[in-house]
């Protein structure tokens, strides 16, 4: 990190104790009150409020409940932040103070529990707090801020609902887009590397369709749960004997339903399945190979109709663009110290942060800070126990406020300095 990015940051920072206790009773407030994808509504608001409070122009209700916020502060680059708003359909069992007790209807119509089981809170919080102290502080930077608060991030649906509401026309084009997300980590770290970050997924469903008869005349039917039980099996081979050793993919069933009582064979089942990949041939081959298989044990089943594959949502492959990530590890090192930045490989969850540089053709990077407290990771981590500690996503999930909260808002203001610094 430079000398000027240094002394900016320095400048920056320096109101960020003060911040703090606001900061974090919005973020405990945002985690009692979590909102389903792309129902974003009360949080959406609290991050509107709090940007006209601090001076920025803001546009909401891009793409149903995005919030954009823009600081022009003079000649220079746009640099776009950009934090998630949304929870997931989980029963928060982590006993805080300030858990959620919230349920929801979700896009089904069925009433869901709702959680902020992934962080996505703590991304507002972040966002916020870095939204407030660089405006605090305007002589120490120069050019555009773009803070966006997206939706549905866990549905795929956010980022490309903002951008075909003409996002790209409607907010200036950025020099660089930057995102980050809370993880299993020492709290007060950071971690990330140049190329693919984060993995394309796919989710997809599908029908397959038998001849229901009674359990005691198993020979009058064509058994979809036998059918469903034969094709996850085989499914299973897809990445061990299909994937070679070099290369990587997740194929993952989270869904097998079929009938409703014991002595009834049922007319069809249903197979819900996730794939996680990092190559686009890849990614191709593993698709190729499950519509084979499933086709193939259909037909072997004798099945009275070909079956149903139907694409539930996509997320893009995350790729680090190599020269802005180098400039953004620099400067971490220097403002963290080089024992609190570590590199990591490419993470088997999935984002869809990567369409915003991408629609923009503009390079984006996105890393990820450490939410563990930071003995019971390095004990666990001596014992070989970490895939025992809750992870995102988990019912128990929740990142430690301090020093989450203070670092996460460090490394976005960092971050965005490299570039706004004057």
């Amino acid at each position: 990190m430079n000398t000027k990015t240094a002394t900016a940051s320095e400048q920056v920072l320096k109101n960020l104790d003060r911040l703090n206790p606001d900061l974090e009773t919005l973020y405990k407030d945002l985690h009692a009150h979590p909102e389903l994808s792309m129902q974003e509504t009360r949080t959406a608001a609290l991050a509107a409020d709090w940007l006209r409070r601090a001076g920025y122009e803001v546009t909401t209700g891009v793409g149903k409940t995005g919030v954009v916020g823009l600081l022009r502060n003079g000649e220079g680059p746009t640099v776009m932040l950009r934090a998630d708003m949304d929870a997931l359909p989980i029963e928060e069992a982590t006993g805080l103070s300030y858990a959620s007790q919230v349920t929801a209807t979700d896009a089904e119509g069925k009433v869901v529990p709702v959680g902020h089981m992934c962080g996505h809170d703590m991304h507002v919080a972040w966002l916020a707090g870095a939204a407030a102290l660089f405006a605090q502080e305007s002589d120490s930077w120069q050019g555009t801020l773009m803070v966006v608060f997206q939706p549905g991030e866990e549905t795929a649906q956010g980022a490309q609902a903002m951008i075909d509401d003409n996002f790209l026309a409607r907010f200036p084009r950025p020099v660089v887009v930057l995102a980050q997300h809370v993880m299993l980590g020492a709290t007060g770290d950071i971690a990330g590397s140049a190329g693919p970050i984060t993995s394309a997924a796919d989710s997809l469903q599908i029908r397959l369709f038998g001849r229901g008869a009674h359990g005691s005349m198993p020979q009058a039917s064509v058994d979809p749960v036998v059918m469903a039980a034969a094709t996850v099996l085989r499914l299973q081979t897809v990445v061990s004997r299909e994937v070679a050793a070099t290369e990587a993919a997740v194929v993952t069933i989270g869904v097998l339903q079929a009938g409703t009582k014991e002595n009834i064979i049922p007319d069809e089942a249903i197979i819900k399945l996730n794939v996680r990949t990092f190559d686009a041939g890849v990614r191709k081959r593993v698709l190729a190979a499950i519509e084979r298989i499933v086709n193939a044990e259909a037909a072997a089943s004798g099945t009275p109709r070909k079956p149903e594959i139907t694409p539930l949502d996509r997320y893009p492959l995350n790729v680090n663009d190599e020269a802005a990530s180098q400039r953004i590890a620099d400067a971490f090192r220097a403002h963290f110290s080089p024992a609190r930045v570590h590199h990591t490989g490419p993470a088997p969850a999935s984002e869809d942060f990567g369409c915003f540089g991408t629609a923009w053709q503009v390079p984006s990077v996105f890393w990820f800070v450490g939410g563990t407290e930071r003995e019971t990771y390095a004990k666990a981590k001596a014992a070989g126990t970490l895939n025992e500690l809750p992870v995102n996503h988990s019912p128990q999930f929740a990142p430690v406020i301090h020093p989450t909260l203070e670092t996460g808002v460090e490394a976005l203001v960092v971050a965005a300095l490299v570039w706004l610094a004057p």
